[in-house]
């Protein structure tokens, strides 16, 4: 005979269930437009949830769309599981470097510029702003646990100050990247991409000394 689950465990389940709906929803709307242009209306009709559904568990449209942002962005994340832990403090920098390298973050941060609807990168309104750090910080916060149960004799502060370091530059890459590709996905954005890159990771890895070298 098969067990009842808990009350408990049934109602944990259907709030997962309710969550990914929402997210999947959100995401098929996204790519049904191209933007995050949809009402909580038409997000609870889609998930097939109410708008107080949506409510206890996101915040605002906004928020959904960033989680959304963040998914797309977890490429990093994928590339990161499958390899091998790396030993010390200085291994461990630069085997996330090397995540970073190897990961083509070039699709998914044009779908998140697209998304969010940014037009200048060097003036997002406080709203997109907002948007594409926590996009960013949800995907490093889930890289620091990952860090952190990998290497559990590192001292949490310096895993922390570290992911914090090189995806707080991934932002501001982002503005530079967008400038001078427009948010474009080819072979020349990627190479833009590519030598900003290598810039943060000297930075972070050196300290950030005075350069001649000029922007891609």
């Amino acid at each position: 005979m098969l067990r009842t689950p808990p009350d408990g465990d049934r109602r944990t389940a259907l709030k997962a269930r309710h969550r990914r709906a929402i997210i999947d929803a959100a995401a098929v709307l996204i790519d049904e437009t191209g933007v995050a242009t949809f009402t909580v209306d038409e997000l609870a009709a889609r998930a097939d949830v109410s708008r107080r559904t949506i409510f206890n568990h996101f915040d605002s449209i906004d928020d959904v769309v960033t989680t959304v942002c963040s998914e797309v962005l977890e490429g990093v994340l994928d590339e990161f599981m499958v390899r091998p832990p790396a030993t010390g403090a200085v291994d461990m920098f630069d085997e996330l470097a090397d995540v970073l390298r190897a990961t083509d973050l070039v699709p998914p941060m044009a779908y998140l510029t697209r998304v969010i609807g940014m037009e200048d990168p060097g003036d997002p309104s406080p709203r997109q702003a907002v948007m594409l750090l926590s996009a960013f910080t949800d995907v490093s916060q889930r890289l620091s646990d990952e860090l952190t149960t990998r290497h559990p004799g590192t001292d949490l502060l310096d895993i922390h100050l570290m992911v914090s370091a090189l995806f707080g530059g991934l932002v501001v890459l982002h503005r530079y990247w967008f400038e001078a590709t427009g948010a474009a996905v080819d072979s020349e954005s990627r190479r833009v991409w590519s030598d900003l890159l290598e810039r943060l990771i000297i930075a972070t890895r050196t300290g950030h000394r005075a350069s001649s070298t000029p922007l891609a």
